[in-house]
């Protein structure tokens, strides 16, 4: 069942252009956050301090309204033989992946990092979109989803219907902000600043079918070269919100990097509630009806 409230594209007719979105393969991501420098510069967006967290070379932890780029990194300690915990038999194959080089560029001596730069997923069943009052969030032409902040009152509806904690309110302004995937760039069929700065091609943005192509093959070059845990995130046009136009490659479970395993639109359930307490409200109003004037013979 489709929750898209949204018409893209026939809302824009002729005017209507390709889905466009981010594929972002995290098992070539070094961390080296150029995406967030470009980000912030392209869009000016302001500085936000950060003392050390200490969780890695982490400095942000998550998204927010001064945060449109997020790169997580997670230090995972991986037995390599047997006295470190590891059985015999993961023992002997951990050792022929890393030695026969199977293992990605960030496995070595029992210490994987896990790094993959997180941002607004531009969800198909946009739930940010659908509560906002006053028309702030609108979907472009390209099938992204973007906040318009001269139209934005500050209240906040967009930020808890957000299934993944992406948009937020910036202190000292009051408004809703969050990526809006380069609009402006867009427009001038440039590709976002995230995108062209990143080094290793880890952030690839395009027609959101070409990228979901390219990423299944991806998947398929990492499954058989040993990465069993590898998989991809929100290509699923049936789960919680019908698919996402920035979707992932990773290498570890979803909660592994802070990401919903099983993200879900926050109005899915709206009208199958709304219906219930209908029907409750019917039956209350035959039970008092029927003690009232029942009574009364």
């Amino acid at each position: 069942m489709s929750f898209e409230t949204i018409a893209w594209p026939g809302s824009y007719g002729d005017e209507a252009k390709p889905r466009k979105g981010f594929f972002t393969d995290t098992s070539v991501c070094i961390g080296c956050k150029a995406c967030q420098v470009a980000c912030k510069e392209w869009n000016q967006v302001p500085m936000s301090l950060q003392a050390f967290t200490g969780k890695s070379y982490d400095n942000t932890t998550q998204l927010g309204a001064d945060n449109w780029r997020h790169v997580a990194f997670i230090e995972q300690k991986l037995p390599v033989d047997a006295g470190e915990g590891a059985s015999l038999v993961q023992a002997a194959e951990r050792g022929a992946a890393l030695n026969g080089g199977l293992a990605t560029y960030q496995e070595g001596d029992g210490l994987r990092w896990l790094m993959a730069s997180d941002v607004c997923k531009h969800c198909t069943d946009a739930a940010c979109l659908d509560v906002c009052p006053t028309g702030a969030l609108f979907r472009t032409e390209f099938g992204t989803v973007v906040v318009q902040q001269d139209v934005c009152n500050g209240c906040g509806y967009c930020v808890s219907a957000c299934p993944f904690g992406v948009i937020d309110r910036r202190e000292g302004d009051g408004r809703a902000w969050k990526c809006t995937l380069c609009y402006d760039r867009l427009k001038d069929e440039q590709e976002p600043a995230c995108a062209q700065a990143c080094p290793t091609n880890s952030i690839q943005f395009g027609d959101l079918t070409v990228l979901r192509e390219r990423a299944e093959h991806r998947l398929g070059q990492l499954q058989r070269a040993g990465q069993e845990s590898a998989q991809l995130y929100l290509t699923d046009e049936d789960d919680g919100v019908g698919g996402a136009g920035a979707f992932f490659l990773l290498l570890d479970d979803p909660e592994v990097y802070g990401l919903p395993p099983d993200p879900v639109d926050t109005r899915r359930d709206l009208g199958s509630i709304w219906a219930a307490a209908g029907a409750a409200a019917v039956a209350l109003g035959v039970g008092l009806g029927a003690a009232v004037f029942g009574g009364g013979r």
